[in-house]
């Protein structure tokens, strides 16, 4: 990080100069499912992942960011059994051979670590490699992958506008450059239309074989259970162990894109991959840990590193579903970085959470400071306070309830940044 300069520069001029400096190992990957789109691309991620691994297939897996050590980013497959995050030395050894081959010149941190990506997949014999797009597409250091054995372009909203475009057509078409002409695509459920649309004539421009959430796929719940449906038929599954609604459309979108990436889902590995899922860090329950012994007696934990309004909204929906299924009062936690839209984000809130506390956020320079931050809910029209931490934050909280009352829910998210710091405060990271 001190080496190499932050953010991002959307370019694949000096990812492909290093790679060539190492022999273009992302030639030499197994079979890809590359993974785009502005919301729902890590769990997508995830029920491919488990589908797969259900099935008996090793399974490499790109993930970014990472939320509290560098090594979650790469998940090595391991045949037969549950993939594990790379170890420490094969880590090291990979980056000392890019650092070595790119000789000191100008590169990002992303681009040195989606080439430290392409030689541990290429080298660590799996069946499958599930390839997590960083920013975007067309430019993403990822997007030097020829022939992905299946694209998947998941939910478009508005987000990253600097580098992508300020209306949802323009983001869906630099999502859209994954796409490689004759390879299939999974579009899934996309909110807006223009989005779609632009997806669709895309992946039918270049010849792309293409599947279509709500068109040739879907899912819903019917009587507790998850009902999957293409035109091979239907499937009856357990309701995925992600919490929300949103993640039924998540969990279709994985089952037709392992499908189209020629691996055949029997109904014993969707059922398996639907009740063994993980994600971390995505409406993820708390139930132990450190931070626990600041929080009121009984109080339900969540932590979500969604941070834009169309996560926002669907965050909400979850949490709106847990009130109707057991009412407590809602807490929010918060900490952003300067880049979102905070009021968007907090919008999805209104009416439905008591009260905000703001919280800075370790580990970047580009945190909100928590008095802005809590303007911004403020305009969103929710009650709002900074505090310094989220330890603080829980302490308030536990202050507010009376005796006898219900204990609350609270939600601490807004930022991948601040979850990775509660994790890590809890004691409890991603393994």
């Amino acid at each position: 990080m001190g080496l190499h300069p932050k953010g991002f520069d959307l370019s694949l001029s000096r990812i492909r100069r290093l790679l060539e400096a190492l022999g273009n190992p992302h030639l030499r990957m197994p079979p890809v499912i590359h993974v785009a789109g502005t919301n729902g691309k890590g769990s997508v991620t995830a029920f491919c992942r488990a589908l797969l691994e259900a099935g008996g297939l090793g399974v490499h897996v790109h993930t970014s960011p990472h939320l509290v050590r560098w090594h979650e980013r790469y998940r090595i497959g391991r045949k037969g059994g549950r993939g594990e995050l790379v170890d420490d030395t094969v880590f090291a050894d990979a980056l000392r051979r890019v650092a070595e081959a790119n000789g000191g010149q100008a590169i990002t941190v992303f681009e040195i670590l989606t080439a430290v990506m392409f030689i541990l997949f290429s080298e660590q014999p799996a069946d499958v490699a599930i390839v997590e797009v960083g920013l975007g597409g067309r430019f993403d250091a990822t997007n030097v992958i020829e022939h992905p054995a299946v694209s998947v372009i998941m939910p478009i909203s508005l987000d990253h506008q600097s580098y992508l475009g300020d209306r949802v057509e323009l983001i869906a078409a630099e999502k859209a450059g994954i796409m490689k002409r004759g390879h299939p695509v999974v579009i899934g459920h996309q909110e807006y239309s223009d989005a779609r649309d632009v997806l669709i004539s895309t992946a039918e421009r270049i010849g792309c074989p293409v599947s279509i959430y709500g068109q040739d796929f879907l899912a819903y719940e019917e009587q507790g259970r998850l009902i999957y449906q293409d035109e091979f038929g239907l499937s009856d599954l357990p309701l995925p162990r992600l919490p929300g609604r949103h993640q039924y459309a998540n969990a279709a979108a994985a089952i037709r894109a392992v499908k189209a990436a020629g691996v055949d889902v029997t109904e014993a590995m969707a059922e398996k991959a639907m009740i063994s899922v993980e994600w971390p860090g995505r409406l993820q329950r708390l139930v132990a840990g450190k931070l626990m012994a600041y929080a009121p007696t009984g109080a339900e934990i969540w932590v979500d590193g969604g941070h834009n309004p169309g996560a926002g909204e669907v965050i909400a929906e979850a949490m709106a579903g847990f009130e109707e299924k057991q009412p407590r009062p809602l807490y929010l936690i918060t900490g952003m970085i300067n880049t979102k839209d905070p009021v968007g984000y907090f919008h999805a809130f209104a009416g439905l959470a008591q009260e905000v506390f703001t919280v800075p956020i370790r580990g970047t320079d580009a945190a909100l400071d928590p008095v802005a931050l809590a303007q911004a809910a403020s305009d969103a029209g929710l009650s709002a306070s900074p505090v310094s931490a989220v330890a603080e934050a829980l302490r308030a909280i536990r202050d507010r309830v009376l005796p006898g009352e219900t204990s609350p829910r609270i939600l601490i998210g807004g930022s991948l940044y601040l979850v990775g710091n509660v994790l890590a405060d809890n004691g409890t990271p991603p393994k």
